[in-house]
């Protein structure tokens, strides 16, 4: 294909020997726009041309948005790039868009989301590559069906496992057609690369050399160069760009801790005989480094010490007092009335939602003696609702959502090391149970627990965390941009998002815009390293993936996609025949061939309810799943025998289905 490929440029070169003027391609805005997308300035997104050379980012690259490019609210206000150029790159869960005028998907034969594997075969209409191997990567296409859709049809491209941080890659659609079947022509702008056409235009020669490399590569890689519609490029952030402002403030603050140093905390309450499961509540404080502007509230953002440096990292403001809830199982006594210490447990709180959720598992608690404790994920818990309405109405506020939240998964770890160390909790007696005022946990027994919100921010402490070393996620998901207009969690806050931002392609562009800052406080940036590959000065982990089929709030395929990524393997089968679209349920998911399995999971439990859509929009059939699992004692002895190791079958060698409604 390569030698064909050459051969066809060199009869260009002989054919084409005038130069072209090209008065159709405009690009008076080439230094701030992509000129390959004469519908949209930031179309095809993402794209190097958005990019700048940097010698000190490890891409070599740096993000160089202009405000001019960016997306305007209703007050004709654009946003401030000036966070998101910070960023070496793309986001690895990158929402791939380009409008497409006519574009038909299944006249066109694309990879849509029950066919996962089709963007692998020779013959797909899109192809997405790693410029450094050549491998092709898997994705699926979709048309947007989300709200109102605009004139032009915008596909979008998901990769169905992360992209590799700092890797370049190049995207290529051929032979897409209308309904009627005509062969969509691309547009002047790519022509005059795919087809060897010289021009006059400066930016368009300046380009050419980058151009012909992804024509070539993408030609190698099976895709014929006349056949080729669009090609272009982009580059993925690099590790440390996702992670080093969370990795710094841990290292930060726990370096001068050693192994079990503890920071300072307070009990405000202590509340006994709490009910039939739990002995005792305890409330309180604990301190940590602030590392938010002011006080650390809510639609505060790192502090630096100089907010002009993109390469600065969060430097320490003060002492932030985060809350706690400690809750402590009956059966934490024995039957001789002495301490019988169990695990500990931090618990992740679920959307917008706060510390007082581990009250609801006290059942949990008693029948597997943890002692759980919470605290709220500030940047998303209830408190931080205004500030979440107000960004929603100005996305240059943004960071301040993911910046809390890097704050916030510190404060998960400092609250775990009060648990895990002799000198943390077990110092205090409200701490102290039974007649010879023991600790109702043992030291270094820390695991973690979180459900929906709790499991996508869980999945990024899980990453950072070197006080645990397990944990259960319940119903999680990665990345918000694909997860969003897949839940009815968005009804409410889309639609205030879309009043601000009324343009319809807005309302999606700005969800791919808005995770390249999310990456940095949820499991998108982070799961490449959740698991077997830790980032620096982390201990690997292992983790457990419940999926709720047809789950009205957090997507299958974002669950799914969490699960590749980070490694994790499934039980097998794990549907009824019948129940599911897909051609291949649990596509590139590794099987588990033999229990106990001790490796990392994704189990999915059916608890009857419909089959999702296939479009990005709204699951609402049926009973939501979302929080059932709590209710099946089954999916609780998974989770504890997993915390001890293991994973084992509770579903007798078939698929896990659950009478609970």
């Amino acid at each position: 294909m390569a030698e064909a490929d050459t051969a066809l440029d060199s009869a260009h070169v002989v054919r084409r020997i005038a130069l072209s003027w090209e008065p159709s391609i405009d690009v008076t805005n080439a230094e701030r726009c992509e000129t390959l997308g004469q519908q949209r300035c930031l179309l095809p997104f993402p794209s190097d041309a958005y990019t700048v050379e940097d010698p000190a980012t490890d891409t070599g690259l740096r993000v160089n948005f202009d405000v001019a490019s960016m997306p305007a609210n209703k007050d004709s206000v654009h946003i401030d790039p000036s966070e998101w150029n910070r960023n070496d790159g793309f986001s690895p869960g990158a929402e791939i868009l380009v409008e497409v005028p006519g574009l038909d998907l299944a006249r066109t034969d694309e990879p849509q989301i029950d066919a996962l594997g089709r963007a692998l075969l020779p013959d797909s209409p899109v192809m997405v590559i790693d410029a450094g191997s050549g491998e092709k990567v898997p994705v699926f296409a979709e048309l947007n069906m989300a709200g109102t859709p605009g004139p032009i049809p915008l596909l979008i491209i998901r990769p169905v496992v992360n992209l590799l941080e700092g890797h370049r890659y190049i995207v290529g659609l051929r032979n897409l057609r209308r309904s009627d079947g005509s062969l969509i022509e691309p547009d002047r702008e790519f022509r005059v690369y795919r087809d060897i056409v010289p021009t006059f235009i400066t930016e368009i020669e300046q380009r050419r050399p980058a151009m012909q490399q992804m024509i070539s590569q993408l030609n190698g890689a099976g895709m014929l160069r006349q056949d080729m519609y669009l090609a272009w490029d982009f580059t993925v952030a690099s590790e440390r760009s996702l992670t080093e402002r969370s990795l710094s403030i841990r290292d930060v603050t726990f370096d001068p801790l050693g192994d079990d140093g503890t920071l300072g905390f307070t009990v405000s309450s202590v509340q006994e005989n709490v009910s039939a499961d739990i002995l005792r509540r305890v409330t309180g404080t604990f301190e940590v480094p602030n590392y938010l502007t002011g006080s650390g509230a809510p639609g505060s953002s790192f502090n630096y010490d100089d907010p002009s440096d993109p390469d600065a990292l969060p430097s320490a403001n003060g002492v932030f007092n985060a809350g706690y809830i400690c809750n402590i199982p009956r059966s934490s006594v024995n039957g001789e009335g002495k301490a019988n210490p169990g695990r500990s447990l931090v618990y992740g709180h679920g959307l917008l939602g706060s510390s007082t959720q581990v009250n609801s598992f006290g059942a949990l608690a008693n029948s597997f003696n943890y002692t759980m404790c919470a605290t709220d994920w500030i940047g998303m818990s209830s408190s931080d609702v205004p500030n979440v309405i107000n960004v929603l109405g100005d996305f240059t506020t943004f960071k301040t959502m993911p910046d809390r939240l890097q704050q916030s998964m510190l404060n998960f770890q400092v609250l775990g090391r009060l648990l895990n160390s002799p000198e943390g909790f077990m110092t205090d007696p409200a701490f102290e149970v039974g007649t010879d005022m023991g600790s109702p946990f043992r030291p270094h027994s820390l695991v973690f627990n979180g459900n929906s919100q709790g499991g996508v921010m869980g999945g990024a402490t899980t990453a950072l965390s070197n006080e645990w070393s397990r944990a259960a996620l319940g119903v999680p998901g990665m990345n918000y941009s694909t997860l969003l207009t897949r839940s009815v969690d968005y009804d409410l806050f889309g639609a205030i998002a879309n009043v601000a931002y009324p343009d319809a392609f807005d309302q999606i562009f700005g969800q791919a815009l808005v995770q390249m800052l999310w990456d940095r406080g949820e499991s998108n940036g982070y799961a490449q390293h959740m698991t077997d590959d830790p980032l620096p000065g982390t201990q690997p982990h292992k983790v457990l993936l419940i999926e709720a089929f047809g789950d009205h709030q957090v997507a299958n395929i974002t669950t799914e996609n969490m699960a590749r990524t980070v490694g994790a393997a499934t039980h097998m089968p794990n549907m009824l025949p019948g129940r599911s679209w897909d051609t291949t349920p649990m596509w590139g998911i590794e099987r588990i061939n033999s229990f106990p399995y001790t490796g990392s999971v994704l189990v999915e439990w059916d608890f009857d309810t419909p089959a999702p859509p296939k479009t990005n929009t709204v699951p609402r059939a049926g009973t939501d799943p979302h929080g059932l699992g709590g209710g099946e004692p089954r999916l609780g002895l998974q989770v504890a025998y997993f915390f001890e190791g293991v994973f084992i079958d509770v579903c007798g060698g078939g698929p896990c289905v659950s009478s609970v409604r």
